[in-house]
């Protein structure tokens, strides 16, 4: 077992490229008194640079690479040194037979005898080398699978943003769209009513009739100011899921309309690994299987090489300054260890290994089928929201031509206030039926490309 130092190599490399682009990021950011022209695409790539929950997962990703070189430096020999001085006042005494020591003395003459000096000074250096170990080999064989699971959870976090991003611009186009309608029903209107005024003038129509459009013109005008304030919360809200400052001016230069909602549909050959929920739970898989492997190999015993080397002196006077002899030894070995009887508890932990892989792979198969669910149901709701956008776009512009016919005969003194009022609701009914389809359309054409992969 040895590190692979091109992997580390790698990863340092990685850590500082991450480091430097975070970096750039943060200087590219456009000052807040600039206004920024915004694309859908250009607010989702600054969502992915800047959004706090993508940073985060970029960040666990660097966290995981840190622990698979922790992981990896338990294949290195590891170098330790240590000095004791030790002093003994009273140097501990034990009584011997002086007799083994002369055939002189009686049998049963008991001594004090000392075995140490009174000061003690060692200085020692401990390698050790792991040569065979179960535990090792099963982590430093699982790096590439922990390393791929903290970078699918990266992209998973990136998916989750880009829904969120392209929802909220899209919310913010349609209320946009309908604001820009608005409007110019607003400066029909009130030119209806400076026509519908002088003929009143002219005694040619009656008060009520300015009056109703009198009324009509302030219902609108407050529908043109919540819908205003509607945008600009909905501005708020897609500042914040692109992690970007309130503050911000921003100008949002795509549009929306149902030929580019139309164009999510296409019939492609789907695999289920598209979908990054699907791949994070096969990596989890693949953990949770290098686990069971890690408790099955703990059966096998663990080889590792160790080695001493170290200088002592002992002394009954301190005068360690001076040039006395000092005593070197060395010694090295091979040491193996293996467990005879655990309890039992390697084979539970062994159990419990094997019922999560379990676990995972029913979670994979209700994935699948949650997949499937997914796919059917947002292929539908896409299918049947572009079908009813194409109906309303229709139902307005029929409307509008409604409108736009009796208006003409109400101003030539053949229509009456009625038929107006009629046609009036009817065209805002129509346009509010459009923008609420429009709405919903590219909200499904988001769930539809998220369902088969495509985000």
């Amino acid at each position: 077992m040895q590190l692979d130092k091109k992997h580390v190599s790698l990863t340092g490399l990685l850590l500082l490229m991450i480091f430097h682009y975070g970096t750039a990021q943060q200087q590219a950011k456009p000052p807040l008194q600039e206004n920024v022209p915004l694309s859908v695409k250009q607010a989702v790539d600054y969502a992915l640079a800047n959004q706090a929950t993508v940073r985060t997962a970029k960040l666990d990703e660097l966290v995981q690479l840190a622990k698979n070189k922790e992981v990896s430096g338990m294949a290195l020999p590891s170098l330790a040194g240590s000095g004791t001085f030790q002093h003994n006042p009273i140097v501990q005494k034990q009584l011997i037979d002086a007799s083994n020591f002369s055939d002189t003395v009686p049998k049963g003459t008991l001594v004090p005898f000392s075995f140490g000096l009174k000061f003690n000074v060692i200085g020692e250096i401990t390698l050790k080398q792991v040569l065979f170990d179960p535990s090792v080999l099963v982590a430093l064989q699982a790096r590439q699978t922990l390393e791929q699971l903290a970078a699918k959870s990266v992209q998973k976090s990136e998916i989750d943003v880009k829904v969120n991003v392209y929802k909220a611009y899209y919310n913010v186009l349609s209320a946009r769209r309908a604001l820009d309608i608005l409007t110019n029903n607003i400066t029909n209107l009130d030119k209806l009513l400076s026509e519908t005024r002088e003929i009143y003038k002219n005694g040619l129509a009656e008060k009520l009739d300015v009056d109703r459009l009198v009324v009509q013109l302030t219902n609108l005008r407050t529908e043109e100011t919540k819908l205003r304030n509607v945008t600009e919360v909905g501005i708020a809200a897609l500042k914040y899921q692109m992690g970007m400052p309130i503050q911000q001016p921003i100008t949002l230069t795509d549009t929306l309309t149902t030929t580019e909602i139309k164009s999510a549909v296409a019939s492609e050959h789907f695999d289920y690994s598209q979908r990054i929920e699907y791949q994070l739970l096969q990596d989890q898989r693949k953990a949770y299987e290098y686990d069971l492997k890690r408790y099955k190999m703990q059966v096998l015993p663990t080889l590792s090489l160790f080695s001493t080397a170290g200088m002592s002196r002992a002394s009954d006077v301190f005068n360690y300054f001076d040039r006395q002899t000092w005593y070197g030894y060395v010694g090295y070995g091979v040491n193996l260890s293996f467990t005879i009887f655990g309890g039992l508890q390697r084979r539970r932990k062994e159990d419990q290994a094997f019922l999560q892989v379990k676990k995972a792979e029913i979670s994979l198969e209700n994935t699948k089928l949650g997949i499937d669910m997914e796919q059917a149901q947002s292929t539908s709701n896409l299918r049947n929201n572009i079908l009813t956008l194409e109906a309303q776009e229709s139902n307005m512009q029929l409307a509008q031509e409604v409108y736009n016919t009796t208006q003409i005969k109400y101003r030539e003194g053949v229509g009456s206030s009625l038929e107006m009022s009629t046609a009036e609701n009817e065209l805002l009914t129509a346009q509010n039926n459009y923008f609420n389809a429009l709405y919903n359309a590219a909200i499904a054409k988001v769930d539809y490309l998220k369902a088969y992969g495509k985000l």
